[in-house]
């Protein structure tokens, strides 16, 4: 028999595997790429985290669909940010059900523990994601809690011992740190979330770039890195604050950006394609600024096949009234 199991590369996610695998189950490992996940290519530690609790791996890109359908019509609303949890680990489990069904598998499990996340794992919550993910069936296992809820498909029908299942609840770690100690595991996602929706800063881009342009899947990456300042006439600059950003914004492409870098050492730079002249000049001054320039000083930085000469700003502080996230 086999199970499939929501899988985010937490600790939390890892120990219910490894229960259910216990268990004699074969598990499959889903993680579910919504794309507000870790700013770093994370998947080879991902199916190294999944192999470890005893796990196969598949990964899945909703990304599309999930801008479409879920991020900005939650029928269960928002957390503190922009953060739909509720709604998204329905959608989640919808997506875990079809895999199910084409692998063959029996149930699903998720490492989820009551009462650990305010918005999506009260009890009432648990109850609205099971509507969304139309569970039916009751097949939706929660080994690290399932002794605090009413028994499931899985175990009433004996593929799984729920005398061997857990009763964890609150948000303290101390059974969770101390079950990865016994099996001698180091490596493990940090608890505290992981998901960019529930930061604030990230949060306000994303209301900040919705009021100018429309949110795609190039704009999940684009908004993850560099300072982000939007110009006068409504273009926006994405200036690299330090090498990895630089590198990680060199990856982005997206249909409404070009990008260009400056004549020494300094950020590289993201402008929207139909920025005006004088906004393109703003960029090439703000991006000089934060470059290792002189005050006082003229550059030439080319934009678009077009080069401005700018001088620094005297001050970054002159900068601010630009800023997104002031």
């Amino acid at each position: 028999m086999r199970a499939v199991s929501l899988f985010s590369g937490g600790l939390d996610s890892m120990l219910a595997i490894k229960l259910i695998k216990e268990q004699g189950i074969d598990v499959t490992a889903l993680h579910i790429n919504i794309g507000f996940g870790s700013t770093k290519d994370i998947k080879e530690q991902l199916e190294s985290r999944a192999n470890l609790a005893g796990a196969d791996f598949k990964i899945v890109d909703v990304r599309e669909e999930y801008i479409q359908n879920i991020l900005f019509s939650p029928k269960y609303g928002y957390g503190k940010n922009f953060n739909p949890c509720i709604d998204c680990h329905g959608y989640m489990f919808k997506i875990a059900k079809k895999i199910m069904q084409d692998i063959g598998a029996s149930f699903l499990i998720t490492g989820e523990v009551l009462g650990q996340r305010p918005m999506s794992q009260r009890k009432d919550a648990l109850q609205q994601v099971k509507k969304l993910a139309e569970d039916k069936d009751n097949l939706i296992v929660r080994p690290l809690c399932a002794k605090h809820l009413e028994p499931t498909k899985p175990e009433l029908e004996g593929w799984i011992d729920r005398e061997k299942l857990l009763d964890i609840s609150g948000r303290a770690r101390d059974v969770q740190l101390s079950m990865a100690k016994s099996y001698g595991w180091e490596d493990y996602e940090s608890p505290g979330g992981g998901c960019l929706l529930t930061e604030q800063v990230y949060s306000q881009k994303i209301r900040e770039h919705i009021e100018h342009e429309e949110f795609s899947v190039e704009s999940i990456d684009l908004l993850k890195y560099g300072r982000h300042f939007r110009l006068p006439e409504g273009a926006k600059l994405v200036v690299g604050r330090h090498k990895e950003d630089n590198e990680a914004l060199k990856r982005v492409s997206h249909p409404n950006y070009i990008s260009f870098t400056l004549p020494l050492p300094g950020p590289f730079n993201l402008i929207n394609r139909d920025a005006t002249t004088d906004e393109k000049t703003l960029a090439a001054k703000i991006a000089i600024t934060y470059a290792k320039s002189e005050t006082n000083k003229e550059y030439i930085v080319e934009i678009d096949r077009r080069e401005y000469k700018v001088t620094p700003f005297e001050t970054k502080a002159e900068i601010k009234k630009y800023f997104v996230n002031k």
